[in-house]
C-alpha cells in the first residue's frame, strides 16, 4: 500500500531520536522509522505516524445487540459489528487472538471505507454499528470518520473496549459514540500488570469519565477466570468501586471463561462462581447485574428494580419485552435506566 493511500493518525508528536511518541493510549509507544506500535496497526513511515488499519477491516457480522454484551441499550436489535488487527493490550486470555495478536499483512483484511460500513449498515437494516473484536481504541480515526457518518443516518455507534485510552484522545474518539461496554478485566493491578501488560488505573479513569462526563450509555464486562480474579474479595472490592464511583444502575455483566491462548490451562469458570458474584453484587447494592457466556434465563433476564417485576426475558439471544412499555415498567410506572 502507497504511503499516499494512507490515514495519517491524530495522536502523535515527534519524539528525540527519529522516533514518534504515539499519544493515542497509555502505552505512549515510541516508534521508530519503519516500525509499528505495540498494537502493529500504527506505523512511523517517513517521519509520520500512520493508522494503516484505517478502512480495513478484517470482516463484519451482525450480531444481537445483547451479545456485546448490551442489555439496556435498544434490546432485540441486531449491531453490524466489525474490527480490525492488532490491540494495545497483550491479554493472555484472549477470544480472539487470531487477530488481535495478528499483524495486518498476516490478516484477511477488507477495504471498506466509512460510507461502506454505513451503506452495510442501511443495507442489512442494523440500527447500531459495533466497533469490536479487537479493541476499537487503535483504529479510533476510522472509529470517528464512521460514527459521524451513522449519526447523520440516526444510526447507533457502539464501542465495545477495554477502555485503554489517553484522555485527550478519548474525548475525540467518544465524540459521536452512543453506548460501550467496557471490559473491566479485574480489580487488581497484579492482574492488569501480569496478564494484560497494562495498567488498572488508565481504565478506572475511562470508566468514571464516560459515566460522568459524556452522554454514552455505559455497561461493564468481567469476564471471571478461575484463580486469578474470582475471589469473593476481590469481586466485592470491584462493585464497592462501582457503586461510588458509577452508581448503582451501570449493568454489570460477569462472564464464564473458556481456555484459549496462552491460558489454555486454567479450567472454565463454574456457574457457581458466576452465582455468587452476581450475589456479592446485588448484595452490594447494584441493580442490573447478569450472567454471560452461560444458558441461564433467569439471570440474563431484566426485572423492575422496584416491583422486581420481569421486563425483558432473554433465553440466550431471544430476547421479549415482557413487562416494558417504552423505557418504563408497566405494573408500577419505575423506569428502567438504558435506552429502548
Amino acid at each position: 500500500m502507497r504511503t499516499q493511500e494512507l490515514k495519517e493518525a491524530l495522536w502523535w508528536k515527534e519524539n528525540k531520536n527519529n522516533k514518534l511518541l504515539c499519544t493515542l493510549c497509555p502505552r505512549y509507544c515510541e516508534i521508530g522509522p519503519g516500525q509499528a506500535g505495540f498494537c502493529y496497526i500504527r506505523q512511523n513511515i517517513n517521519g509520520k505516524l500512520y493508522t494503516i488499519g484505517y478502512g480495513r477491516p478484517t470482516g463484519f457480522g451482525i450480531d444481537p445487540i445483547e451479545k456485546k454484551p448490551l442489555n439496556h441499550f435498544y434490546p432485540g436489535t441486531k449491531i453490524l459489528s466489525f474490527g480490525t488487527a492488532g490491540c494495545n493490550l497483550g491479554c493472555k486470555f484472549c477470544q480472539n487472538w487470531t487477530t488481535t495478536k495478528a499483524k495486518l499483512d498476516d490478516s484477511n483484511s477488507i477495504i471498506a471505507l466509512p460510507e461502506d460500513v454505513v451503506l452495510l449498515a442501511k443495507r442489512y437494516g442494523t440500527p447500531s454499528i459495533a466497533y469490536t473484536y479487537n479493541d476499537p481504541t487503535i483504529f479510533g480515526e476510522y472509529v470517528i470518520d464512521v460514527a459521524k457518518l451513522a449519526k447523520q443516518e440516526n444510526i447507533k455507534s457502539v464501542m465495545v473496549t477495554a477502555g485503554y485510552i489517553d484522555k485527550e484522545a478519548r474525548k475525540d474518539i467518544y465524540k459521536y459514540i452512543d453506548a460501550a461496554n467496557v471490559d473491566l478485566k479485574a480489580f487488581t493491578e497484579e492482574f492488569y500488570f501480569k496478564n494484560t501488560y497494562s495498567h488498572i488505573n488508565y481504565v478506572l479513569d475511562t470508566l468514571v469519565w464516560i459515566k460522568n462526563e459524556t452522554d454514552v450509555w455505559l455497561e461493564i464486562t468481567t469476564l471471571l477466570i478461575p484463580g486469578e480474579n474470582d475471589s469473593e474479595d476481590e469481586i466485592k472490592k470491584e462493585c464497592d468501586w462501582i457503586l461510588k464511583n458509577l452508581g448503582d444502575e451501570v449493568p454489570i455483566h460477569f462472564t464464564a471463561f473458556h481456555p484459549d491462548f496462552k491460558m489454555r490451562d486454567k479450567n472454565s469458570t463454574s456457574h457457581s462462581t458466576l452465582a455468587k458474584a452476581k450475589n456479592i453484587a446485588v448484595s452490594s447494592g447494584i441493580k442490573f447485574v447478569y450472567l454471560g457466556n452461560v444458558h441461564d434465563s433467569k439471570n440474563q433476564s431484566t426485572y423492575c428494580k422496584n416491583c422486581n417485576s420481569l421486563l425483558i426475558e432473554r433465553n440466550w439471544h431471544q430476547v421479549s419485552l415482557v413487562n416494558l412499555k417504552g423505557n418504563k415498567c408497566k405494573i408500577c410506572g419505575t423506569k428502567l435506566a438504558g435506552e429502548f
